[in-house]
């Protein structure tokens, strides 16, 4: 997938592009592109329209156009565009772009964004990579490009894009308190290459200037760490549910027994506990970034 809708699908006779294909096993997912589909069909049979006909005016193959009404391809927003333009609708093709835009993006990370977004606190520790919500776009595509199995360059495009989407957290209004842990070690490996890496210290520096975040680090020199069992994520909302997810503990699920959140809320409070202030963490920072 490319991420600027700029793409081999379009303009050569309809080549298929890996990465726009509707995943299977996402119900919601082939349901709303389903739905799409059946929708420019409608319109391009009442249009008079031939599917060859219309792929030529629109740019693109025919057989493409048969994909995507049949819901077996997802179509890109400048199909929508073009697809709402010849055949006259209006405008009420071209609004389904926001129908389509979240389907693009793998399932799980669209389960996770949206409890993101339901968040009103979020506390989240690191212990191998910076958090991807702090991630600069440079910094989490050199890690999805030496992922093992390797991912195809569309496969990258498209899971940067979810997680750059992610990022939209920051700007809710009313912001939502979020904590960060990091480890001494997510702040030194040169991920992507050194200036990569710089980038991504003035991203954790401005981002830690946020009225509603904490940065903290964990320096390795403790003898004492909650967080030795893995990463962990605990989500607070507005009605006082909560979930919460560890590598180690209860299998990697995300769990919102309250049993089971105490453990996780216990340990994630020990290691904000045993990591350096917020204040004495962006000090160590900016030394870091000095010294890279």
């Amino acid at each position: 997938m490319s991420v600027d809708g700029v793409g081999a699908e379009h303009g050569d006779g309809g080549a298929d592009e890996p990465g726009w294909d509707v995943d299977p096993d996402d119900e919601s997912g082939v349901a709303v592109v389903a739905a799409v589909g059946r929708q420019i069909k409608a319109w391009r049979e009442s249009a008079g329209m031939r599917a060859g006909e219309f792929g030529a005016a629109i740019g693109y193959g025919e057989d493409l156009v048969y994909k995507v009404e049949g819901g077996r391809r997802i179509p890109r927003p400048e199909f929508l565009d073009r697809a709402d333009e010849v055949l006259g609708a209006g405008g009420k093709l071209a609004m389904m772009k926001g129908d389509v835009a979240e389907v693009r993006y793998p399932k799980k990370v669209r389960e996770l964004a949206k409890l993101e977004e339901r968040a009103v606190e979020m506390g989240l520790y690191s212990n191998h990579n910076i958090h991807g919500l702090l991630q600069t776009p440079e910094y989490a595509r050199a890690l999805f490009e030496m992922r093992r199995p390797a991912y195809s360059e569309d496969e990258v495009d498209r899971v940067l894009a979810a997680r750059m989407s992610r990022q939209r957290v920051f700007g809710r209004v009313p912001a939502p308190a979020l904590g960060f842990v990091q480890e001494e070690v997510t702040l030194c490996r040169p991920v992507g290459g050194t200036m990569v890496l710089r980038r991504q210290l003035q991203r954790l520096l401005e981002v830690g200037q946020l009225r509603n975040v904490e940065i903290q680090v964990m320096p390795t020199s403790r003898e004492d760490h909650a967080g030795m069992d893995g990463a962990i994520e605990v989500l607070k909302f507005e009605d006082g549910a909560a979930v919460g997810r560890s590598d180690g503990a209860f299998a990697g699920r995300p769990v919102s027994d309250p049993k089971q959140l105490r453990i996780l809320e216990l340990r994630y409070g020990m290691i904000r506990a045993q990591a350096l202030t917020p204040r004495d963490s962006l000090t160590f920072i900016e030394h870091v970034l000095g010294e890279t």
